[in-house]
C-alpha cells in the first residue's frame, strides 16, 4: 500500500496502531505525545508505560491504545535536533523502520505515524517529512502495510 500524507487528529484516527512521539522514559509529555496519553486515558497508558521504560532514542515499545480507536500505540523515541551532525537523522529513520516492525511483528495492516520530533525536539519539518516518507517508502518495498502520515491540522 502507498504512503498516505494527511491532516489530522492523530488520535481519532482508526488504524491498528498509532504511533506517539515518546521521550525515552515513556512519560506522558507535551505536544502529539500528551494529546495520545490524555486521548488513550493518561493513568493506564502511563502504568503500561512504566513496566517498558526506559528505551533508547530511535527505539520503540508497544502497549495498548486503551480509549484510543486504535488498538496499539507504538512509541518511538524520536531524537533531539541538535543541528543535524549528531547522528540524529539514522536515529530518527530508525524510529519510522522499528515502528513499522513492531506494528508489523504484532499483526497490524495499518499504522499512523506523527511526524516524529519535529515539535519540542527541534527536527526542522520539512527535514523531518523527508526522513519520514524515505524511511516508509524503504519499508514498504518489501512490506505490505496502510501507512498513514498525519500531520496536525
Amino acid at each position: 500500500m502507498p504512503l498516505k500524507i494527511i491532516q489530522g487528529d492523530i488520535t481519532k484516527i482508526k488504524a491498528d496502531a498509532i504511533v506517539n512521539a515518546a521521550n525515552t522514559e515513556l512519560a506522558m509529555g507535551g505536544g502529539v505525545c500528551g494529546a495520545i496519553f490524555r486521548a488513550a486515558g493518561a493513568d493506564k497508558l502511563q502504568r503500561a508505560c512504566d513496566r517498558l521504560s526506559p528505551i533508547q532514542t530511535g527505539d520503540t515499545a508497544i502497549t495498548d491504545a486503551f480509549a484510543l480507536p486504535a488498538k496499539y500505540i507504538v512509541h518511538a523515541a524520536g531524537p533531539v535536533y541538535q543541528g543535524g551532525k549528531q547522528g540524529e537523522e539514522a536515529l530518527l529513520r530508525s524510529c519510522y523502520i522499528n515502528s513499522l516492525d513492531v506494528a508489523f511483528k504484532n499483526g497490524c495492516k495499518s499504522i499512523a505515524f506523527p511526524l516524529i520530533s519535529s515539535g519540542i525536539y527541534g527536527y526542522p519539518r520539512e527535514a523531518a517529512l523527508e526522513v519520514a516518507t524515505r524511511a516508509i517508502e524503504d519499508w514498504l518495498k518489501n512490506n505490505d502495510m496502510d501507512v498513514s502520515l498525519v500531520l496536525f491540522a
